[in-house]
């Protein structure tokens, strides 16, 4: 008991003691977050933060994290109330409001809460921080609503036996097309966390999106595609300096969630069959853990690696289910059929930043399912890989040192190399030893363009500070793995679903105000893999054109 005291003792000083910690700048902030990026091409960010693990924390911010454009700068007790003490503070979070519409079908990822639909959605947000000693509570519920409008899904047209294999592979991962035949709405508790922080390290629970690599339009293991899910974390704060460099990292332990809704609406049924079955009513078990290292002898350089694993909570058997680290897949049957297993996903990634030219590089290289025979992994780097490689360069005006010309490019690549990997269920993020997939709440926790999708995008933006107005060509190439399953028989090579996107894009500050906004023009070629008419059309005069509408506008004040 005496021991016990001493230790409470022991932890109050601590808390008396400490330094202010504050509000962590959640993924997906619009304007302010890439800021902080471009600011690095520029060298006028602290080049040692890797910007591969967020969201992001004080300890990287030497500024008020929400007004960080020196000609806007607010004093730090605008929205703060300390107490006569100074052991309780309280900081007010920025307010959100942001509105989408899609006026023909769904496109759109990485936008959290929100959920593929046609027609009008909006997401709010807002919140609290409060801190006392080493404790903080972060509180930023999201409420989203959405019309959830009726649009056309798979083609009603294609042959049943082509619903049987979209079913092989849709019933292995929890992506409905449509959640629901009405509207949607639903409540989350969105970017919010309870956290212990000492010095450089932080350890709680939350809820908050999570962002791992260095990609911009896309991540393969943890994006902000979805909701964020309720998982302990242990993470860095800010980098840890060694003799051999800094690192950063982060361990999490989660459950994530799922829709409760079937792929197609309405069903389809094969010879009589249903061809949906039901997912198991098993909860999932999620862990992972992401390291990135800057070599003190290569400033700027940063290399990572990050894995997860996932498996069903009954199925849970010791410490080494529990942690990522070592494990490897196992795929056995339990007693009443059903499969016991675990998925694991890793990748291996690069980002280079280079200051004097104000650009930068980045890679990632991901697996499924790595066997951890690396000698075979070296004899086949193409077997059930996935990458990302992207570069940006900002391009300062020779007569306005504040204002940049930023030019973007990013390739994603998720489309197998195996054509029976594809019908053995062995494309990324689709699972049949977790038959959810690696998803939450209905979308995908990595790449929002999900498996077997390929992208490529360019950005090319005037830049000023927080504001930033820009034009953005995507090219978007849908699940091209079930492509040449589907239609491996009829060798008909004019079905590839490819969106092709322009859109127009806006961040603009005034005072407390951030305004964003973007008008997305999608061609979709042969949408949902339809033709206007069957058949082997090598002069693709038989391909439909859908066009689609996208506009996104929101308004965030900050207090």
């Amino acid at each position: 008991m005496k021991v016990l005291k001493l230790v409470l003792v022991y932890v109050l000083l601590i808390c008396i003691q400490s330094k202010a910690y504050s509000q962590s700048l959640s993924v997906g902030t619009k304007a302010i977050e890439d800021y902080y990026r471009r600011m690095q091409l520029l060298g006028k960010a602290d080049t040692s933060v890797s910007f591969t693990i967020r969201p992001i924390y004080p300890g990287y911010l030497k500024t008020n994290i929400f007004f960080p454009d020196a000609s806007e700068q607010k004093p730090d007790t605008s929205s703060t109330w300390v107490s006569k003490n100074g052991k309780l503070r309280t900081v007010i979070l920025p307010f959100s409001f942001q509105t989408e519409g899609n006026s023909n079908h769904p496109y759109g990822w990485n936008d959290g809460a929100m959920i593929p639909a046609k027609g009008l959605q909006a997401l709010v947000s807002g919140g609290i921080f409060i801190q006392y000693g080493i404790l903080t509570l972060q509180f930023k519920p999201e409420f989203v609503g959405a019309e959830n409008a009726a649009f056309d899904t798979f083609d009603k047209n294609q042959y049943d036996v082509i619903f049987a294999r979209y079913y092989d592979i849709y019933n292995n991962i929890d992506l409905p097309v449509r959640f629901g035949t009405g509207a949607y709405g639903n409540a989350y508790w969105g970017q919010s966390s309870l956290r212990i922080n000492y010095k450089s390290v932080s350890a709680g629970i939350s809820t908050e999106n999570l962002w791992w690599g260095p990609g911009i339009r896309n991540s393969l293991l943890m994006s902000n595609t979805a909701p964020g899910f309720t998982h302990l974390v242990l993470n860095t704060l800010k980098p840890i300096k060694t003799a051999v460099g800094s690192f950063e990292g982060m361990i999490i332990a989660g459950k994530p969630g799922d829709s409760g809704f079937a792929p197609l609406v309405p069903d389809k049924t094969y010879f009589g069959t249903d061809l949906y079955v039901p997912k198991p009513t098993n909860w999932r078990y999620l862990s992972g853990y992401i390291l990135t290292w800057q070599p003190k002898w290569v400033p700027g350089l940063f290399l990572g690696i990050d894995q997860t694993q996932q498996m069903y909570g009954k199925n849970i058997n010791g410490i080494t289910d529990l942690l990522p680290f070592f494990s490897q897949v196992k795929k056995t049957t339990a007693p009443d059929n059903s499969i016991s297993g675990k998925d694991q996903l890793s990748s291996m990634f690069m980002r280079w930043l280079w200051p004097q030219e104000h650009a930068e590089i980045y890679f990632e290289y991901g697996n499924y399912n790595n066997t951890q025979d690396y000698l075979q992994k070296l004899l086949n780097p193409n077997d059930s890989r996935a990458y990302i490689f992207g570069v940006r360069k900002l391009l300062p005006f020779k007569q306005r040192l504040d204002e940049n010309i930023l030019i973007g490019v990013e390739v994603t690549q998720l489309q197998g190399t195996s054509l029976t990997k594809d019908i053995q269920g062995q494309e990324w993020y689709v699972s049949q030893n977790v038959r959810e997939g690696y998803t939450n709440q209905g979308q995908e926790l990595g790449a929002g363009i999900g498996p077997g999708g390929n992208l490529q995008s360019v950005e090319v933006s005037w830049v000023k500070g927080l504001k930033k107005i820009g034009l953005q060509l995507e090219r978007y190439v849908h699940d091209n793995d079930f492509y040449y399953y589907a239609f491996q028989d009829s060798k008909d090579y004019t079905r590839h679903w490819v969106d092709l996107t322009m859109s127009f894009n806006g961040e603009w500050n005034y005072k407390n105000l951030i305004f964003n906004a973007q008008i997305g023009l999608t061609n979709s070629l042969d949408y949902q893999w339809g033709l206007s008419q069957p058949g082997d059309d090598v002069t693709f005069a038989h391909q439909t054109h859908v066009f689609n509408l996208l506009l996104q506008t929101g308004v965030t004040y900050r207090f």
